[in-house]
């Protein structure tokens, strides 16, 4: 039985919960005792839209916890071949979906005076993957993002961090080419792919009352890959 960092009482959002980070994040919170929404595509809902977004978080009586966990890994192509639609697509997804939902989420934790948010963005964000520069240049955007919130929010009772991991066993694979995989693979010392399991239970820290002298800051969950 994995540690519950005790979630009872509280009101949580994870996007991209339906599957993968996500959900294995929805299960752990639950399973602390959260009250947890689930802000999904697979449940019609898109973190490319704004006003979708801000409605979903002032439909519910508070907000304690936001995951961001929605994002989607690109075509693998190289940078020449990359087309202005699969651009802005990517980065639409995994960085403008990470704003519009930490900007819905912040009135809401700050009128509280408590929150804790996690964005997910990658170890490809620190250190850039060959044949993903929109990807890459998303999550390192994301990294960026979660520091300047954190410090922006600092005092407010809301902590904002981020998690860095690497290749992890989610839906997300199926949208990469075997050679990329095998590329991030081959970097990681412990020699395996991450479980979203693993993953999940380092964002329920980070959301946890647990976490109290930390913003600003990105998470590594690397296998050992992270060099700084």
């Amino acid at each position: 039985m994995p540690n519950q960092y005790g979630f009872e009482g509280k009101v949580a959002l994870v996007t991209g919960g339906a599957s993968g980070i996500g959900a294995a994040t929805v299960e752990r919170l639950r399973a602390g005792g959260a009250d947890v929404h689930v802000y999904d595509l697979a449940h019609g809902d898109d973190v490319r839209d704004p006003d979708a977004i801000r409605a979903a978080v002032d439909a519910l009586p508070r907000l304690d916890v936001l995951v961001c966990a929605a994002g989607v890994g690109g075509d693998s192509l190289h940078t020449e071949d990359v087309s202005d639609e699969e651009w802005r697509r990517v980065h639409a997804i995994n960085l403008d979906g990470v704003f519009f939902a930490n900007r819905a989420a912040l009135p809401k934790m700050k009128e509280n005076g408590y929150g804790r948010i996690v964005n997910v963005a990658s170890i490809a964000g620190k250190e850039g993957n060959p044949m993903a520069g929109a990807y890459s240049s998303s999550k390192a955007a994301v990294v960026a993002l979660t520091k300047a919130i954190g410090k922006d929010v600092a005092g407010s009772g809301v902590l904002v961090n981020c998690i860095a991991p690497a290749v992890i066993d989610t839906p997300i694979l199926g949208q990469i080419s075997e050679e990329h995989i095998a590329y991030m693979t081959s970097r990681i010392p412990l020699g395996r792919i991450g479980q979203p399991e693993e993953v999940a239970s380092l964002i329920c820290f980070l959301a946890s009352d647990e976490l109290t002298f930390s913003t600003g800051a990105c998470f590594d969950i690397s296998g050992g890959r992270a060099t700084y």
